[in-house]
């Protein structure tokens, strides 16, 4: 089930993922500077709206949050926006078919065009997917992407491609992040690794022009 979603502008556009709203345990999972869920909840909305207008487009990568239908409800009644899902795997689990209609759209994957930039959502990084060598990006979530991170996933972000990001909230000071952020993100990790790459080859010449010397 994917969406395709072209020609949008990207002044009011923002992203997000794995807010986990109402799951006090990813507080000690995540290391979250939270002293309960009631604090987190009332964080993350404060952040979300201070930054998002009700106009505004959010597309929200995955693991919304936990519980029922009246506590997914409540959540969304404070929320500002116009709200797209990507599904995560808690989502799976937790989604109910009442708040489905609550969202603009609810997909597994998403393909948009903002300001003729392609870009891949999806819940999880993946390991290659089209366009990764041609400016495409893919942003992701469910990694909790943060500092001094010990997690099952921490070893694999070392092979993410430069235009490759995770928008969730524990990488992004709890809040949403605006397209033209992701955009000043992703050009630097390009260049970087331009850099890396450029450094690499420099070497490798010395190296060379030693051993023939």
């Amino acid at each position: 089930m994917e969406t395709i979603i072209r020609g949008l502008k990207g002044d009011r556009i923002f992203f997000t993922s794995d807010t986990h709203f109402n799951h006090s345990s990813i507080i000690r999972h995540c290391n979250r500077p939270f002293a309960d869920v009631e604090q987190m909840n009332k964080v993350l909305i404060e952040n979300w709206n201070r930054v998002v207008g009700k106009n505004d487009k959010v597309f929200h990568l995955g693991d919304f949050s936990f519980g029922g239908t009246a506590l997914w409800n409540k959540i969304l009644d404070q929320l500002n926006g116009k709200i797209y899902l990507i599904i995560g795997n808690h989502d799976i689990k937790n989604m109910r078919n009442a708040v489905i209609g609550r969202f603009e759209q609810v997909a597994f994957q998403m393909y948009l065009e903002i300001e003729k930039q392609e870009i891949v959502l999806n819940h999880h990084p993946f390991l290659c997917y089209g366009g990764s060598y041609n400016n495409v990006w893919q942003l992701f979530g469910h990694v909790h992407t943060r500092e001094n991170n010990t997690g099952l996933d921490a070893p694999r972000l070392s092979v993410l491609f430069p235009r490759q990001y995770d928008v969730g909230v524990d990488s992004n000071n709890f809040t949403p992040i605006s397209f033209k952020q992701v955009n000043d993100t992703i050009n630097q990790q390009i260049q970087q690794s331009n850099e890396k790459i450029y450094n690499t080859d420099n070497r490798e010449a010395d190296a060379s022009t030693g051993e023939s010397m």
